[in-house]
């Protein structure tokens, strides 16, 4: 297990931070390359999983079934819950944001959208008069396109993540052990990033921590979806839904008082709870075992 591990914790975490190098030096997350950039590192937990089946003796074929590319043994359920993680990620977005405005943590303007109309004049673009088609037109897209258009990047890194990660962290660890050591690495890993203040813009490098706690309790529920289906395809919609619908949804906030992404949306405290409570209870009500792990490595070393 230490080997496998190694060669895909080595190649993950530094090519991650190979890619996005160049923001570092110029422009940061303003820099035009920030989107190619941040796409390509997105790639870079596939690429340790290739790393570690390029020294192991697995056939490819058994490789991809191990790995979730599968879509798991009970396809019916896989579909099932693709389409739940389709739906109920925007709905769960949603519903954090209306906690948020309900306790005072964030000020919606959905008569005016001034926050929107003020993010569109930060890009230089005179907002149009009828902003509100705008934005419903710009929600339905991130809700029905946005895992189609997401989905690639999204499964470069859940192959890596779900796929190939969380069983074999889940067999040795314990179950929630497992899952909430995932969610870390993944968090972790996002460094790069979040260092420069990255879906955090106002905490600064403390993004990178914060950050963390989101990705720990979001990681429960993608790990569940992995173990109970033993495939990466409703992890894929449901990480390529939330990177679509998250930062929508808080355009819906007042300019005079932006919302604070600590507290509110589902990035936010408030989004924790939620996923807090969505994990234990899928945990507790339908509960999932380890999937066995073949062997990884080789048994006499690789010349």
């Amino acid at each position: 297990m230490r080997r496998p591990l190694l060669i895909f914790t080595v190649l993950t975490f530094g090519l991650s931070w190979a890619v996005v190098l160049p923001l570092w030096f110029g422009g940061g997350l303003g820099s035009p390359l920030m989107t190619v950039l941040g796409g390509l590192m997105m790639f870079t937990p596939s690429v340790g999983v290739l790393g570690v089946w390029a020294v192991s003796r697995t056939p490819f074929r058994q490789w991809v079934r191990q790995t979730g590319l599968t879509f798991g043994e009970r396809k019916g359920r896989t579909a099932v819950l693709m389409l739940t993680a389709w739906l109920g990620v925007p709905l769960l977005t949603f519903l954090a944001l209306g906690i948020s405005a309900a306790v005072g943590l964030v000020s919606l303007d959905v008569d005016h959208l001034s926050l929107l109309r003020a993010t569109w004049r930060a890009r230089g673009v005179e907002a149009p008069a009828d902003l509100s088609t705008v934005a419903i037109t710009q929600i339905v897209i991130a809700v029905v396109a946005g895992p189609i258009l997401n989905g690639i990047p999204a499964l470069g890194e859940e192959w890596g993540w779900r796929g190939w990660l969380v069983p074999r962290l889940v067999s040795t660890n314990g179950m929630l052990a497992g899952l909430l050591l995932s969610g870390f690495i993944w968090g972790l890993w996002h460094a790069p990033l979040t260092l420069l203040g990255y879906n955090y813009p106002r905490l600064g490098s403390w993004a990178a921590l914060v950050f963390i706690g989101f990705c720990v309790l979001l990681g429960v529920v993608m790990g569940w979806l992995r173990l109970r289906t033993g495939s990466v395809w409703p992890g894929v919609v449901a990480h390529a839904s939330v990177n679509a619908i998250a930062a929508v949804a808080l355009l819906l906030g007042d300019a005079a008082a932006p919302p604070n992404e600590l507290l509110a949306g589902i990035t936010g405290v408030v989004g924790w709870v939620l996923l807090a409570l969505l994990g234990a209870a899928l945990l507790r009500f339908y509960p999932v075992r380890p999937e066995p792990v073949g062997p990884l490595a080789p048994a006499e070393p690789v010349s």
